[in-house]
């Protein structure tokens, strides 16, 4: 663990800095210039930050880096979004913070860990960017060391998420991914199709909750068809294709 305590900027300097993302003109070439400000803000915030960075997840699940303080923070994310696994995925699904306290040890996500392995990647803290209904992507921030970051740089996180993802809720040009539909929205919780969805895949194919999501994102992916209209056909046609 780090031995220096963990202070955060005043909230009067984080106050500041979306002072000036607001100020700027919300056009959308403006909208790569507000999202730096926001990330860089982020890892200023934070001790010890390797880098911070934000993704925005697609009607098909798929992720794509939209902005970022280092090029470290965009191959770790690049293989999340290309793997289909890893915290940010995790916290875009869960709908919840995220944190990894030594990505060497954390078994959650084997093929992510595996992949960045031979990264300067150890810690990190993923938070969900949503304003209402389900999220449209996440912030994260990376260190270079384990045991970084703790439970406050999560809340610090979450602070910077609620502006960032009403920023993000308001500059979305067209080729930026869109807000996710609503059977995202307490996947987990059991009222929806896509926890219907998850739940025969796991009776049919001995599939842990996990698992059943990435089968559905790989059947969005394969057959270019939105995460919830594969839910919607699965949980409510006659039959259930085999899994691959």
């Amino acid at each position: 663990m780090l031995n220096q305590p963990f202070n955060p900027l005043p909230l009067d300097e984080l106050t500041a800095v979306f002072a000036r993302i607001k100020g700027l003109l919300l056009t959308e070439d403006k909208v790569d210039r507000a999202l730096q400000l926001l990330v860089q803000a982020v890892s200023d915030a934070v001790p010890g930050s390797a880098g911070a960075g934000i993704s925005l997840f697609d009607a098909q699940g798929r992720g794509s880096s939209t902005a970022a303080t280092e090029r470290l923070v965009e191959i770790a994310d690049a293989a999340q979004h290309d793997l289909g696994q890893g915290p940010c995925v995790a916290a875009w699904m869960a709908e919840t913070t995220v944190l990894v306290d030594d990505a060497a040890a954390d078994d959650r996500w084997p093929l992510w860990s595996q992949a960045v392995a031979s990264l300067p990647v150890r810690s990190l803290v993923s938070t969900p960017l949503g304003t209402t209904g389900a999220p449209i992507g996440t912030l994260k921030i990376y260190a270079a060391l384990p045991g970084a970051f703790t439970a406050a740089t999560g809340r610090l996180l979450e602070k910077f998420a609620v502006p960032a993802a009403t920023l993000m809720a308001h500059v979305q040009g067209p080729d930026t991914p869109r807000h996710l539909s609503g059977p995202f929205k307490g996947a987990l919780a059991g009222r929806d199709t896509t926890n219907r969805a998850c739940g025969i895949l796991m009776e049919r194919h001995g599939f842990t909750a996990e698992q059943a999501f990435r089968e559905l994102l790989r059947r969005a992916r394969a057959g270019g068809t939105p995460l919830s209209q594969v839910c919607s056909d699965l949980a409510g046609g006659p039959g259930l294709p085999a899994a691959g």
